[in-house]
Formats: structure tokens, C-alpha cells, sequence
């Protein structure tokens, strides 16, 4: 059971007060009859109305965003413009943020959700969930570079990262699969063999691929399918 004014906000479309002046003003029904108070409970699964038309989805919500240069992923920021301003006013209200951060100058993959469990669980040090880099580089790739990112190398810092890929695809570009995220990473690593990033773009997230057809600043919603996945 739950308040239908918390119901209705969950969704996003309205604040909690706005969603008290839909009920006083007799546009809500719950079963076909009229609500009539702001903290009427609402069983599980009960259809509710508003003008008519059936609520939307109130649970979790799974976005995938294909990140575009120049934001930063976060929820919010004094000085930067943060990824979720690309997102309707709408699901702006549902709490969402992002999955791990991309950098503000480099692009892809960026899942956004209000699940904190899942994204505790994707994080985790201890899951070693996949991501996969475009990575364009000043210099060329080498079988060198190739054997030193799978022995796992150690940074300026003294950290040691775990074993990672290193695919070559052009004379200065490659696909990198890390099983962790440190802190700047890909930039680091490529950095510690003389051969700074110029370009990084993440293509993959665990066993999520980045929608071809998505361009720099679009999303979509997560198809039941690519949950159940990530689950």
C-alpha cells in the first residue's frame, strides 16, 4: 500500500503538491472511483487514472544515455553542466544519476537510474563488471603496449592494475577492456606508456552495448531484455 500523493510523484510528471491539486480537483481515480484524499493508500497494481489516462510507470527507471563532450556525470554542479539536464523536467524529479562517471571530454555509454542497489552491484570492486573503450591515442599502439596492459602495470601513483585488454584497430587507435574503474583509468594507462589519450569513447557497460542508434545527447529507456541482464 502507498499514499496515491507519493504515487503520483514518483512518476515524475508531477511535485507532491501539484499531485494534491489533481486529487482536490477531482482528475484522479484509483479503481474507476474517485480518490479522495491526498493519503488514500493504493494497493500494488491498482489502476490509476489522471484525466482519464493510466499512470505510468512508478518503480525503478533504467536510461541509456550516449554522452556528448563538454558534461559532467553527476546530478549536480555549481559550475558544469551535468548530464542529466539533457533529460526531460519529468524524469529530472525521479532522483536518477549516473552509473559511474564518464569524464567531462570523453563520450558513450553512461547508464542512468534511480536503483541504488543495482548500481552499488555494477560498481562493486568485487563484480569486475567489463568496460570497453574506443581510445584514440598520440603515438601507435604496439604489441608492447598490448603485453603491458595484460600484465597488468602499475601507475604513477604506485596502483597496480589489474590485467586489462588492448586491442589494437589502427596505427593510434584501439579497443580497451578494463575489469575495474579507477579514477581516470584509460587516460593513465595510455598516459604511463608515453601515449596520451586523444579520444575516449565508452561503448560498453558490462553486458550493455551503446545503441548505434542513439547520437551524442540522446537516450532512451532500457528494453526488459537489457534489465534483466544487468540484473
Amino acid at each position: 500500500m502507498e499514499r496515491l500523493d507519493k504515487l503520483l510523484a514518483n512518476t515524475g510528471h508531477w511535485s507532491r503538491k501539484e499531485a494534491h491539486t489533481l486529487i482536490k480537483a477531482g482528475r484522479v481515480r484509483v479503481e474507476g472511483v474517485l480518490a479522495q484524499a491526498k493519503d488514500q493508500k493504493v494497493p500494488a497494481g491498482a489502476t490509476v487514472t489522471v484525466d482519464g489516462e493510466p499512470l505510468g510507470p512508478t518503480g525503478p527507471v533504467y536510461l541509456m544515455l550516449h554522452k556528448p563532450q563538454g558534461l559532467v556525470s553527476s546530478t549536480e554542479d555549481p559550475r558544469e553542466q551535468t548530464v542529466l539536464s539533457l533529460l526531460p523536467q519529468h524524469l529530472q524529479r525521479l532522483g536518477l544519476f549516473p552509473v559511474g562517471r564518464l569524464d567531462k571530454d570523453t563520450t558513450g555509454l553512461l547508464l542512468l537510474t534511480n536503483d541504488g542497489p543495482l548500481s552499488h552491484a555494477l560498481l562493486s570492486p568485487r563484480r569486475h563488471v567489463d568496460k570497453v573503450y574506443e581510445v584514440e591515442v598520440a603515438g601507435e599502439l604496439d604489441q608492447a603496449d598490448v603485453a603491458a596492459f595484460a600484465a597488468g602495470m602499475t601507475l604513477s601513483d604506485g596502483y597496480t592494475c589489474l590485467p586489462a585488454g588492448l586491442e589494437p584497430t589502427g596505427p593510434s587507435s584501439g579497443l580497451v577492456t578494463l575489469h575495474e574503474g579507477k579514477y581516470h583509468q584509460v587516460k593513465r594507462m595510455c598516459a604511463a606508456r608515453g601515449k596520451p589519450v586523444t579520444r575516449l569513447k565508452r561503448i560498453s557497460f558490462g553486458p550493455l552495448a551503446l545503441d548505434s542508434a542513439l547520437s551524442p545527447g540522446e537516450w532512451r529507456p532500457l528494453t526488459e531484455p537489457e534489465t534483466a541482464l544487468l540484473r
